[in-house]
């Protein structure tokens, strides 16, 4: 299982805050799922995270450990003791000390799924566990490290089995002091307050349930978004950028051969053809796949002229969807996947899906979806893998990988806090900065330095006051500047954003649909500027680039 079965909806901690129309406030904070029920709530609980069942039985024994600085090894031994062949999946989980952040009482750190074992066979599994990433987010400066990874002094216990509930103590690792494992830069903090679950110890060393206010935003964002940019654009005009506007002659295939730069190409187009460069088109004519999502590149007459392809897209996450009536397969949904724990497996399936993409001439699958299953009653929880966000990044980084093996792009959505349906382009998710970035930006990290998916989309709802689509904290300081994103970011499909911020914002792309005409007014306005079209424009042109 990728998410605790408890007994009652009621029993979700994010029950009693979900459904408003118009704002969600996660108040549970880090303790979704089993972080939740193994803290707080044991009792709750009808089958445990991780837990599943097989046609034969195994037994799991450790075999070596070490604990050497900040580095864990793990060696298990797993045997088929029953009499038909099967897999066994081995978790590793950490148990973090309380210290001053309070911590849950489990966390998944390492997962592996055997081979196909026969009756009597065995296998040993090696796991590898750096402890800096188990470190937890300080939004709040109680550790005097304020918008920092640390790693609070303590036991760090280390725990094997089959599931969250069933795992026993394998090692223990000593953090002698205070370690910061990584700087960060306040961003996405909330800027209303709300009060968030924290642990509150009991007399026996158990722990219940408190609530302390949630740290509010000191930085102004406003100020943060106008920062920055004119370092972009100096790099852009160093590179061959910012020259009068006019068709000199270089093509697209010029840059992919090395004889031009891509600055140099772009600062052919007028700012009309930028602007139409920049956003996506609906799928009315005939010139691209039919039956797919939208198109983007070269939309116009305009554009083609300077040997820019069309390039299409389509969803989704659980096969090719062919509005046409074209023939497609259709694949396991994202929680079918997660629960099979098997990264190569979902590898392996999603190589065939770049076949399929291939064969079907679409560019762009509009998948994996990977936002957390904060409540049962979450929209799109079936598009979506896990309440887990390391297994979550694991999955979605195997499906990545076997997709782009093909040289066709994944987009990676929703970025990020998107957890319903109803009113989403209006609902403001009201999340910590903790909150935010140790479950709902994890996943999306782990994908993001292990898979370098080509493709981003930014999600319909508001984050603590601003949408997604037109944050630059998110988009900029988060995916670019502290993970290296190096790909290209476009909107879902008819955000509610103004086009011109999104731009503003590093969101590359608008679909199904921009307009242009809204991007002309700005730059007229002096509140955009070619270089930031330009920008845009660029690291849309770089993912055409990389598709066959």
């Amino acid at each position: 299982l990728a998410d605790t079965i408890a007994r009652d909806i009621s029993d979700y901690p994010s029950t009693r805050n979900f459904g408003n129309g118009s704002q969600n406030i996660f108040a549970e904070d880090i303790y979704v799922g089993y972080r939740y029920f193994e803290t707080f709530a044991k009792d709750k609980v009808l089958y445990p995270f991780g837990f599943g069942l097989s046609y034969t039985e195994f037994s799991r024994r450790v075999t070596y450990t070490a604990a050497s600085g900040t580095e864990i090894g793990l060696r298990v031994l797993v045997k088929n003791t029953g009499a038909a062949p099967g897999k066994d999946v081995v978790q590793v989980y950490v148990e973090a000390p309380q210290g001053k952040l309070g911590k849950a009482a489990r966390s998944l750190a390492a997962f592996q799924k055997t081979q196909l074992l026969a009756p009597g066979e065995a296998e040993e599994l090696t796991f590898e566990i750096c402890l800096k990433d188990c470190a937890s987010y300080d939004d709040g400066g109680v550790t005097g490290q304020k918008s920092c990874y640390v790693l609070e002094a303590g036991e760090y216990h280390f725990y094997v089995g089959g599931d969250v509930r069933s795992a026993g103590l394998a090692c223990t690792a000593d953090i002698k002091e205070l370690t910061v494992t990584e700087r960060c830069t306040e961003a996405l903090a909330p800027v209303t307050g709300f009060d968030r679950l924290c642990p509150m110890r009991n007399g026996d060393g158990s722990f219940r349930e408190g609530y302390v206010p949630a740290p509010l935003r000191t930085a102004d964002l406003s100020a943060r978004i106008r920062q920055g940019r004119e370092e972009l654009i100096r790099e852009n005009a160093a590179k061959g950028g910012g020259e009068k506007p006019g068709d000199r002659g270089l093509r697209l295939a010029d840059v992919y051969d090395g004889k031009a730069s891509m600055e140099q190409f772009l600062s052919q187009l007028s700012d009309e053809e930028l602007a139409c460069l920049i956003r996506g088109e609906g799928m009315c004519s005939p010139k691209v796949t039919p039956g797919t999502a939208a198109a983007f590149g070269g939309v116009t007459k305009a554009l083609q002229n300077y040997g820019i392809p069309i390039a299409c897209c389509s969803d989704g996450p659980s096969g090719i969807r062919m509005d046409c009536g074209t023939m497609a397969y259709s694949l396991p949904n994202g929680t079918l996947l997660a629960c099979t724990f098997n990264t190569a497996l979902a590898e392996e399936l999603y190589e065939m899906e770049g076949m399929e993409l291939r064969k079907n001439r679409i560019d762009t699958l509009l998948g994996p979806g990977m936002n957390i299953h904060r409540n049962p009653l979450n929209g799109r929880n079936f598009e979506y893998f896990s309440e887990d966000p390391y297994l979550t990044g694991k999955m979605a980084s195997a499906m990545v990988k076997g997709i782009q093996s093909k040289h066709i792009a994944a987009t990676v959505k929703h970025f990020a806090c998107n957890n319903k349906e109803t009113n989403r382009k209006e609902s403001d998710s009201r999340v910590s900065e903790r909150a935010a970035r140790e479950i709902y930006l994890k996943a999306f990290e782990i994908i993001v330095k292990e898979a370098d998916p080509w493709c981003i989309m930014s999600s319909y709802n508001i984050v603590n006051g601003h949408r997604t689509s037109e944050n630059r904290e998110l988009l900029e300081d988060i995916l670019r500047g502290e993970w290296n994103y190096q790909g290209m970011v476009t909107t879902d499909w008819w955000t509610s954003g103004e086009h011109y911020k999104e731009v503003k914002a590093g969101n590359d792309i608008k679909m199904a649909c921009g307009f242009p005409e809204s991007l002309l007014r700005a730059k007229e306005a002096g509140v955009l500027t070619r270089e930031e079209m330009e920008i845009c424009a660029k690291r849309i042109l770089g993912l055409i680039l990389k598709i066959d």
